[in-house]
C-alpha cells in the first residue's frame, strides 16, 4: 500500500489563514471528485473560517475526560475505519490528552499517512523544534508545543501562507483572530510588529532551506551537475598564504552584492598529508569569513582544480574566486598553473581571479633540508675517500670488464645518496666518471675516450647517478616532511583534545603550549592603543597589556620574552624559557591564532553573561508593562464605567441597580488594590527592602482571615487545622498575603463542585500547611516554570492578575525562612506546601486583631 502524501500549510504567525487555505484546498478536491473528510478542524470562534467548513464531511469527535474536566480529541481509530482519500487535520503540533493513542498529534498524523491516506495539514513557525528558542527570544513567549522539523521537511508539499504585519495586527483590531478582550494585550505583545516582522523572516528563511534541499535532492536525482544559478553561492579558495585575506574580502564584497548570497571558503589539503599551507594564517583566515559571515570548509584531493570543482559544483556555487598565480614567469611557461586550469574547466560557474601584492613574484618558500649534516658530512667522506679506494680495490681485480666496473661504482653512488644525501651523490657521480673514464676506459690514464660504446656506457652511468641519487633525496625530504606533518598534527589534536576538555579554552591551551616546547611562561598580550582605537602609534611606543599569561614570570611586552607571535593587529603571543627553533614557528603560530580564538570565545561567553542579567531585566520589564497595559487597566474600567453611569443624569437607576454598580467599583477597586500591592511587594523583594517581623501565630487565626478576604468565593473551602498544632514564626501581614494568593490560584483552578481543601501539620521543627485543589494539574518539569513573575498557567484570562501571585508567594515566605513547593494532588490537581518555622518559647505573639 502506497504511503499517503503530507501537504502542511506554514503560517508565519496565528491568525494569518492557514486553516482558512487548507479548508479552501478541501473544497477544490471535494469538486474534483476527491473522498475528503475532515478529522479535526480547530476555527477558534472565527466565523470566517467556521463558514468555510460547509458541507465537508466530518468525523465525530471523540470525548475524553482527564482529571475532572471534559475535552475533544481527533478519533484516530473512526477516521482509519473511514478510510478517505484525504483527511483534513488541523494544528499538527497539538499535544493530545493523556489516553490517546499517540501523545502528539503529528504521531496521529504519520498512522495516517501510513494507512495510505493523504493528509491537509497546518503548522506555525513558531512551532518547529529547531526555531523554539529563536521564537522565545524574539517574542518572549515559551511555545510548548513543538514539530520535530524532520516531520515538516518530509512534507511533499509545504505552502506558506504569508501576511504583513500591518495586514494581520488589521485583523486583529477587526476582532477576526481573537475575542474583543484579548485584542489590546495582543497587539500590545506578542502581535508587535516588530516580532511579526521576525517570525515572517524566520518562515521566509525555513522555506528557502526547505526548497534548496528540494532542488538538491531532484538534482542528484536527475544526475545534474551543472550550477542552477537560483541562488548566489561564492567561494574563495585559500592556500593558507597571506594572500587569503584580500581574497576572502574580495569575495564577501562580491556575496554582498546579492541580497541573502551564501560566503563559503575552502582549502585544498593534499591527501598526502604533505600541504605547505600555513596553519596560522588558515585559522586566522577562518576566523576573518566567519565573522564575515561566511562558512569554512576543508577538503582533500591532489588534483587541486579538480578538487575545487567538485566542492563548488556539490554547494552549486555560482561564483568562484581564486587569487593570481604566485610563481614566477618561467614557472608558468612549464604549467598553466591552478587558476588557469580551474577557468578553463569551470563551465558555467563564473571565475575571479584576483590580482594581490604576492601574484608572479614566485614561491618563496625555504626548502627542507632532508638530511642532517652529519650524514652530509659522512657522504662527502665516503665520496672523497671511498671512491678512489674503490678504483684501487677494482684495478686489484684485473678480469672485471667496464660493464662491471661501471654497475660497482653505479651501486657506490647509490649508497653515497643514501647516507649523504644529493649533493655528496651528485660529486660522487662526477668523481666516479672521471675514474672509471682515466682508469677503465681504453686509451688508459687519458680522458679520451675511443669507443663510442664506452662513452654511451659512462654517459648512462652519469644520468643514473643523478637520477639515483635525486630520487633518494626527494624520497628522504619526503619521509621528514610526513614525520614532520604527523608531529604537528599529533600536537594539534592534543591541543584541541585539552581545550575541548577545559573549562575554559585559553588557559588550557596556553599551558598545552607551554608544556609542548619545554617553555617557562606564555603570554598574551593585547595592544592598549588597539584596544583604545588609537592605532596610528609606532609599534616601538606601544602599551601592552597582558591579556592571559601561564608560567612563572610571565613577560609583559613582546621584548620581555625569547620568541614574539604576531597574531593580528592587536594581539601578539609573547614565550620566554628559551629560544624557539625556526622549524617550530608554524606549529606555534598555529597555536597563538587558536588562542586568539579561545580570547574571543571567553569575551563572547562574559558579554553573554553581562548581558543575560539585563536581558531578563528587559523581559520584566516588557511583562510589567504588558500586565499595567491590560490587567491594571481592566478594573479601572469597571470602576469608572459603574461610576460614571451612578453619575449619569441620562438613566434613572432603581435601588438595585445601584447597589449592584456600587458593588462593582468596590469590587474592581478592591482587585486594584490587591494587584498594586502585589507589585510593590515584588519591587520590594527584588530590591531587598521588605522589612519582614516575625512573631508567633497559630494558623487556625490565620487561615479564616485570609479565606474572608476572599470573600463569598472561599466559602466552601475545607479546612483541617488541628488544635494542638504548634504556633509558626512568621508575619502576619506577609503570611496573609500567601495564603490569601496561594487559595486564590487554587480557586480559580478548581473544577466546580470540586472546592480547595486546606490542612495543617507539623514535622521536624516545621509546621506544614497544605493547599489542596482538584484542577488539571502541573506536570513536574513545569512546576519551576509557574514561580516565575509575570506567568499564568495556561493564560486563562487577563483579569485576574498579572502572574505575580506565586512568584510573590515564594518570596514573601523564603523571606520568612519558610519554603513553598508544589505537589501532585492524590487522583488529580496540584497541592502547594507551606513550610514555616515552628515558633520558639521566647518568640512574641501576635497582638490583637482590630
Amino acid at each position: 500500500m502506497a504511503r499517503g502524501e503530507l501537504r502542511i500549510y506554514l503560517g508565519a504567525a496565528p491568525g494569518v489563514g492557514k486553516t482558512y487555505a487548507m479548508l479552501e484546498e478541501a473544497h477544490r478536491r471535494v469538486e474534483r471528485g476527491t473522498d475528503v473528510v475532515i478529522g479535526f478542524v480547530e476555527t477558534h470562534g472565527r466565523a470566517h473560517t467556521a463558514a468555510m467548513v460547509g458541507d465537508l464531511e466530518q468525523v465525530p469527535r471523540k470525548a475524553m475526560t482527564y482529571r475532572g474536566a471534559g475535552f475533544t480529541e481527533m478519533d484516530l481509530d473512526a477516521l482509519l475505519a473511514r478510510r478517505p482519500e484525504v483527511a483534513v487535520v488541523d494544528e499538527l503540533a497539538h499535544t493530545n490528552v493523556p489516553g490517546c493513542r499517540h501523545r502528539k498529534r503529528w504521531q496521529d498524523v504519520q498512522e495516517l499517512l501510513d494507512a495510505g491516506i493523504t493528509v491537509l495539514t497546518t503548522v506555525n513557525i513558531q512551532h518547529l523544534e529547531s526555531l523554539n528558542d529563536v521564537v522565545a527570544q524574539i517574542t518572549g513567549t515559551v511555545q510548548r508545543e513543538t514539530v520535530p522539523d524532520a516531520v515538516v521537511r518530509a512534507a511533499g508539499q509545504v505552502e506558506l501562507v504569508d501576511m504583513t504585519p500591518e495586514a494581520l495586527r488589521r485583523r486583529m483590531a477587526h476582532g477576526n483572530i481573537y475575542r474583543p478582550d484579548k485584542i489590546d494585550a495582543a497587539l500590545g505583545n506578542y502581535f508587535r510588529v516588530g516580532n511579526l516582522t521576525a517570525l515572517r523572516e524566520l518562515a521566509l528563511l525555513w522555506l528557502a532551506d526547505k526548497v534548496d534541499d528540494q532542488l538538491d535532492a531532484y538534482r542528484a536525482q536527475q544526475g545534474i551537475s551543472a550550477t542552477w544559478e537560483a541562488r548566489e553561492r561564492v567561494v574563495v579558495a585559500l592556500t593558507g598564504g597571506p594572500e587569503g585575506d584580500t581574497l576572502i574580502r574580495r569575495a564577501a564584497r562580491i556575496a554582498d552584492r546579492s541580497k541573502g548570497a551564501d560566503l563559503l571558503a575552502v582549502h585544498v589539503a593534499r591527501s598526502d598529508g604533505l600541504a605547505g599551507a600555513d596553519p596560522a594564517q588558515l585559522a586566522r583566515q577562518r576566523m576573518l569569513v566567519e565573522s564575515l559571515g561566511g562558512t569554512y570548509h576543508q577538503v582533500l584531493g591532489t588534483d587541486i582544480p579538480a578538487a575545487l570543482l567538485d566542492f563548488a559544483r556539490g554547494v552549486n556555487a555560482t561564483q568562484l574566486v581564486l587569487g593570481a598565480s604566485r610563481r614566477g614567469r618561467f614557472a608558468q611557461l612549464l604549467s598553466r598553473g591552478v587558476g588557469v586550469t580551474t577557468t578553463a574547466l569551470s563551465g558555467a560557474i563564473d571565475v575571479h581571479l584576483v590580482t594581490h601584492p604576492g601574484a608572479g613574484q614566485g614561491r618563496r618558500t625555504a626548502v627542507p633540508t632532508a638530511l642532517s649534516r652529519r650524514r652530509r658530512l659522512l657522504g662527502f667522506a665516503l665520496t672523497l675517500l671511498g671512491m678512489p679506494a674503490l678504483t684501487a680495490l677494482l684495478r686489484a681485480l684485473p678480469d672485471l670488464t667496464l660493464t662491471n666496473d661501471i654497475l660497482i661504482f653505479l651501486a657506490a653512488v647509490v649508497g653515497i645518496a643514501l647516507t649523504g644525501g644529493l649533493w655528496p651523490a651528485l660529486l660522487a657521480a662526477l668523481g666516479g666518471s672521471l675514474l672509471l673514464n682515466w682508469f677503465f676506459t681504453p686509451p688508459f690514464h687519458t680522458l679520451t675516450i675511443a669507443e663510442a660504446d664506452n662513452l654511451l656506457a659512462l654517459g648512462v652511468f652519469v644520468g643514473v647517478a643523478i637520477a639515483v641519487s635525486g630520487v633518494v633525496d626527494v624520497a628522504a625530504r619526503r619521509t621528514r616532511e610526513a614525520a614532520r606533518a604527523s608531529a604537528d598534527a599529533q600536537t594539534l589534536a592534543t591541543v584541541a583534545g585539552s581545550v575541548l576538555r577545559g573549562e575554559r579554552p585559553l588557559p588550557a591551551l596556553l599551558n598545552r603550549l607551554r608544556e609542548t616546547f619545554g617553555l617557562r611562561a606564555v603570554s598574551v598580550l593585547e595592544s592598549a592603543d588597539e584596544a583604545a582605537g588609537r592605532p596610528d602609534r609606532s609599534r616601538d611606543d606601544t602599551v601592552w597589556q597582558v591579556v592571559a599569561a601561564v608560567g612563572e614570570q610571565p613577560p609583559n611586552s613582546p621584548d620581555a620574552g625569547e620568541t614574539a607571535v604576531p597574531v593580528d593587529d592587536r594581539l601578539t603571543v609573547v614565550l620566554a624559557g628559551r629560544p624557539l627553533h625556526a622549524s617550530d614557528r608554524r606549529i606555534v603560530e598555529a597555536f597563538a591564532a587558536q588562542a586568539a580564538l579561545a580570547l574571543r570565545q571567553e569575551r563572547l561567553a562574559a558579554e553573554a553573561a553581562t548581558a543575560r542579567p539585563l536581558a531578563e531585566a528587559d523581559r520584566m520589564r516588557t511583562a510589567l508593562l504588558a500586565a499595567v497595559s491590560h490587567d491594571l487597566r481592566t478594573p479601572l474600567a469597571s470602576a469608572k464605567a459603574a461610576i460614571s453611569s451612578l453619575r449619569s443624569h441620562d438613566v434613572e437607576f432603581d435601588t438595585a441597580d445601584q447597589h449592584e454598580l456600587l458593588a462593582t467599583a468596590d469590587e474592581s477597586l478592591d482587585r486594584l488594590g490587591r494587584l498594586v500591592a502585589n507589585l510593590l511587594d515584588m519591587s520590594r523583594l527584588q530590591a531587598g527592602a521588605l522589612g519582614v517581623h516575625p512573631v508567633a501565630l497559630g494558623l487556625e487565626d490565620v487561615v479564616p482571615r485570609a479565606l474572608d478576604e476572599l470573600g463569598p468565593a472561599a466559602a466552601d473551602v475545607a479546612t483541617d487545622i488541628p488544635a494542638d498544632l504548634p504556633a509558626a514564626s512568621a508575619d502576619p501581614g506577609l503570611l496573609d498575603r500567601v495564603l490569601v494568593n496561594v487559595v486564590a490560584n487554587a480557586l480559580r483552578h478548581s473544577p466546580p463542585g470540586q472546592p480547595p481543601a486546606i490542612t495543617a501539620s507539623a514535622h521536624a521543627g516545621q509546621v506544614e500547611l497544605r493547599v489542596i485543589d482538584r484542577g488539571p494539574g502541573i506536570p513536574e518539569d513545569q512546576w519551576e516554570h509557574v514561580f516565575q513573575p509575570f506567568q499564568r498557567r495556561g493564560d486563562r484570562d487577563n483579569t485576574t492578575g498579572v502572574g505575580l501571585g506565586l512568584a510573590l508567594s515564594r518570596g514573601l515566605v523564603e523571606a520568612m525562612h519558610g519554603s513553598i513547593t508544589p505537589e501532585t494532588t492524590p487522583g488529580g490537581g496540584l497541592t502547594m506546601v507551606l513550610r514555616l518555622p515552628a515558633a520558639t518559647p521566647t518568640q512574641p505573639t501576635e497582638g490583637p486583631q482590630e
